[in-house]
């Protein structure tokens, strides 16, 4: 088998000067917490970035198949979003929202445009975890109501309320939290108890949260939430009709309906801008981060102006949300995603990946499952597949097989067993090919 080699790419890296991978590494050791974890056996240290590439210090070229986690969703450095940024910070770099400010106004409106039905009302925070946590109290105190459900396999951020409504035991310290959550059954077709030829999955896997309303609340709740597709679980899709059937029996407990587009948002899914929309729902609450801003802190909690009036009650406030700098940012992306066509490209390469990935599955007994929308994939990883046991061990060495093939790749799921494919939009045909041929490869050398 031929080696796979990057597409050619036209852009010369910056020479690097400074400090090696190993000085790195020993400073990192000495002074960031040791809770900071890394991929690979040997650290992959990243100085620059353009577009769906990313260089090392030993001036290796990857394509960045992860997109910073789900992040960078334009490309790195995308000239348009830098420019748009520069020109900001040498303006006026910060101002909070006690004063009036253009650039936050202005992406707002952008944003609202973006978003279905009564989805109108912005409110800008640092990160996913923040924008949850908001989230969860305007549900609160909107419904008069305490409890929440939440799903399992889920990923909702690392502060404490996020980790409450999180459902993976790797990710929940042993700690108080999860007050008032409920955790529902996943409705993940490949591992649960309804699979992909029931017709009826998406209504079974539904009848839990109703089941949970009944017997585990006082059959009121302040709402449900969950990721359109969910992200660190090992990027699980939903069966047709799950969303709409909870929905429905959520709201008749009084509850809201938060969807959580953190990796699912801006056109990443191919058939539709929102994760939600793939579902046929329009839920409450919207909450964003991650390729909102294409690496910048930047995060938004998005709802009707019904809703959004309960947070008048008392003064709150976030010193960075809505910052002119990150504002611009947030503007130029949605500016990108539009004249670039990345949605188009999403769907267009997606589709085609995912064909690549089933052959793939038939070649190699490895692979139990292969799942996903757009240039958001899934590849779960087994010993047998009768059994699905696990195959963690597998997958991370595929992943570092890939590494020094040229690509990066992600891992997700409870046991580390799903190699996750979520790249900049702005992939290419050329490198839509490279990513099948390097897994081929990866995979054979195990």
């Amino acid at each position: 088998m031929k080696t796979p080699t990057l597409p050619p790419f036209d852009y010369t890296p910056q020479p690097y000067a400074g400090p090696s991978a190993d000085e790195v590494l020993k400073l990192r050791k000495q002074y960031l917490n040791p809770g900071l974890f890394l991929y690979y056996k040997k650290p992959i240290m990243l100085v620059e970035g353009r577009m769906q590439y990313v260089w090392d210090d030993g001036g290796k070229r990857y394509l960045d198949g992860l997109g910073g986690i789900v992040t960078v969703s334009v490309g790195h450095c995308h000239p348009h979003v830098t420019a748009a940024a520069v020109k900001q910070m040498e303006t006026l770099q910060h101002s909070t929202t006690i004063y009036l400010q253009p650039r936050i106004t202005e992406y707002a409106e952008k944003l609202a445009s973006k978003m279905p039905g009564e989805l109108k009302v912005c409110y800008f925070v640092n990160s996913g975890s923040e924008a949850n946590d908001l989230a969860l109290l305007m549900a609160r105190l909107y419904t008069g109501n305490y409890d929440i459900i939440a799903l399992r396999n889920a990923y909702h951020g690392g502060n404490a309320s996020g980790m409450g409504l999180t459902a993976h035991s790797t990710w929940k310290f042993n700690t108080p939290h999860s007050f008032g959550v409920h955790h529902a059954l996943a409705p993940y077709p490949y591992r649960g108890p309804f699979g992909y030829d029931d017709p009826e999955a998406g209504k079974k896997y539904a009848n839990d949260v109703k089941n949970l309303i009944d017997y585990a609340t006082p059959g009121k709740v302040a709402g449900f939430i969950a990721e359109s597709i969910q992200g660190v679980g090992g990027f699980v899709v939903f069966p047709d009709g799950y969303l709409k059937s909870v929905y429905a029996d959520v709201r008749a407990a009084g509850g809201v309906c938060i969807a959580d587009e953190v990796q699912t948002g801006f056109g990443r899914t191919g058939t539709h801008f929102w994760g939600f929309e793939t579902q046929g729902v329009i839920p409450d609450i919207v909450t964003m981060a991650k390729g909102i801003g294409n690496g910048a802190p930047l995060a938004a909690v998005v709802t009707t102006q019904k809703i959004a009036a309960v947070m008048a009650q008392k003064v709150h406030f976030n010193t960075f949300g809505g910052n002119p700098i990150v504002s611009t940012i947030g503007k130029a992306v949605l500016e990108v995603i539009e004249k670039e066509n990345l949605q188009e490209n999403s769907l267009r390469l997606g589709n085609y990946i995912l064909e690549g990935l089933k052959k793939l599955k038939e070649k190699h007994s490895i692979i139990g499952d292969v799942r996903g929308k757009g240039l958001m994939l899934g590849i779960e990883f087994v010993k047998d597949r009768a059994t699905k046991e696990p195959a963690k061990e597998e997958c991370a060495q595929a992943v570092e097989n890939a590494r020094e093939l040229g690509l990066l790749l992600g891992k997700g799921g409870l046991w580390g067993q799903t190699i996750r494919f979520a790249p900049p939009m702005c992939i290419t045909q050329a490198d839509a090919d490279f990513l099948l041929a390097v897994l081929d490869e990866s995979i054979s050398r195990l």
